[in-house]
């Protein structure tokens, strides 16, 4: 395995200095960040094929909260699919029941069809064992019958698709595992109708969601309104509404015809894959080199938790290593530590020196004896000073700058020294998050605050109403069905 950077020092506090000065980010650093972030969400914007995707989603509405009607979600991501029943009641509240089903290897490297079949036979037990209600999608007649309508349901498909509109999308290739046969360059939708009719199921497969839309949608019916769904989690990405004059790649074709407004999908983990810009360390080039995708989603690597504990490995590692003189556990590493990706972020949560001797000892496969009260007191330092023990600090000072700029290119708000004419002045600004992150470690929103107070500053980030979204892939989805049949699908 190719080598991680080790220290060499004629002092351990000139160690310390220089991991401190590595992992700050001054105000100017994140203004310049931002302003990069915004190149690329226009470049992304206005013609395919760059890293920052920026995919229109065919999403022109957000639901506020007020809408009924029960909605069918299909997610499939992985070793097992998930359908649900969301009930939506019209008072910013739903109801929610789930259920999970195994997708087998021969299934994941079978026919298209035999998979696709799998799907249907998975809902259709669903609506025999766990359906607790009459579906009652909204109708343009009211007083026609519900029975007459087909069970509306809104898919999550989480492998690359080239949508083409809010219920067509195009297979790109499979990941995870997968490899089903015949259904790569084919509609993943008309694949899932197709096999709903060959049973004749009453279900119609209306709308094709990511994660990340679903959140913005799910937030924004129990909050009234949202305009940024965010993942903080295992990867990062986001998304928003946008103006659909902005989206220049859409010229000509009948959504820019009709205008308005559109949700766009920002893939933002990949901003900076150049890395002109992103503040890298040594432990971050070698978080890149031995990952499975070099040179990639670079933003991902900076903030989100799958990599941030491979950073914080990486730089233990360099300090039991530190030459001539070992810094932390006398020289002696660990299994854990040996091992890639061995240490998983959520594994410190604490910030006091016994708090984080007891977490070494449990987490990182240290005998007592071995972790000394100078090595948890490195620990506070690497807390305090680098938050990296916490995913916190200059990581969520990261993840401010994607909310930020997002702010920012919607015209809700200004970089330092600019006065544009700004719009929703008086508004509440809806973000709707999702993740590990930002649910259970402690300081990340208020570090991510922090860094909007820098940028956009303390008027705007004061209106700024961070709610959690949870569930894009399940909730979001049948949300998306709902925003489906507004838009007449």
């Amino acid at each position: 395995m190719p080598n991680i950077p080790v220290f060499h020092h004629h002092d351990q506090q000139s160690v310390f200095d220089l991991i401190d000065h590595q992992f700050q980010l001054p105000r100017d650093v994140l203004v310049d960040l931002t302003k990069a972030f915004l190149d690329e969400f226009k470049l992304g914007l206005e013609s395919y094929g760059h890293d920052m995707a920026m995919i229109p989603t065919f999403v022109t509405g957000v639901p506020d909260g007020t809408e009924t009607g029960t909605f069918l979600a299909l997610d499939l991501g992985g070793t097992n699919l998930r359908v649900c029943e969301v009930v939506l009641k019209g008072d910013k509240t739903f109801s929610l029941v789930q259920q999970k089903y195994r997708v087998s290897e021969t299934l994941k490297q079978g026919e298209a069809t035999a998979l696709f079949d799998y799907l249907a036979d998975s809902v259709d037990a669903f609506l025999t064992t766990h359906a607790t209600t009459d579906y009652t999608s909204p109708q343009e007649n009211p007083s026609s019958t519900s029975a007459k309508e087909p069970v509306h349901l809104g898919l999550t498909f989480s492998f690359p698709v080239e949508q083409t509109a809010l219920d067509s999308g195009k297979i790109l290739t499979w990941t995870k595992g997968f490899s089903a046969k015949n259904a790569i360059g084919n509609d993943v939708v008309k694949l899932l109708q197709d096999a709903f009719d060959r049973k004749h199921m009453h279900v119609k497969c209306v709308a094709l969601v990511n994660d990340t839309v679903g959140a913005l949608l799910s937030r924004a019916y129990t909050a009234g309104g949202c305009f940024l769904g965010a993942i903080f989690g295992t990867g990062t990405n986001g998304a928003y509404i946008e103006e659909v004059a902005k989206i220049k790649k859409m010229a000509g074709s009948p959504a820019a015809a009709r205008g308005g407004f559109m949700v766009v999908n920002t893939e933002w983990g990949a901003f900076n894959n150049s890395r002109s810009h992103l503040p890298l360390t040594p432990f971050d080039n070698a978080v890149d080199r031995l990952s499975i995708n070099p040179r990639y989603q670079a933003f991902e690597k900076f903030v989100s938790g799958m990599y941030l504990g491979e950073v914080t490995r990486n730089l233990l590692l360099a300090l039991v290593d530190a030459a001539p003189k070992a810094i932390l556990f006398n020289g002696k590493s660990s299994s854990v530590l040996n091992k890639h990706y061995g240490l998983d972020t959520s594994f410190m949560i604490a910030h006091k020196l016994e708090q984080i001797r007891k977490v070494i000892v449990e987490h990182l496969g240290y005998q007592d004896s071995e972790v000394t009260l100078k090595d948890a007191a490195v620990g506070v330092f690497l807390y305090r000073s680098v938050g990296l023990l916490l995913g916190c600090s200059s990581r969520s000072l990261l993840s401010g700058v994607a909310v930020a700029a997002t702010l920012i290119q919607t015209d809700r708000a200004n970089l330092p020294g600019e006065e544009g004419s700004l719009k929703y002045v008086n508004d509440t600004l809806g973000v709707g998050v999702d993740g590990s992150l930002i649910e259970h470690y402690p300081n990340f929103e208020r570090i991510l605050r922090e860094s909007l107070r820098l940028i956009v500053g303390e008027s705007v980030e004061r209106r700024v109403d961070i709610g959690m979204a949870k569930d894009g892939s399940g909730v979001g989805a049948a949300l998306c069905a709902l925003q489906a049949l507004k838009q007449g699908h």
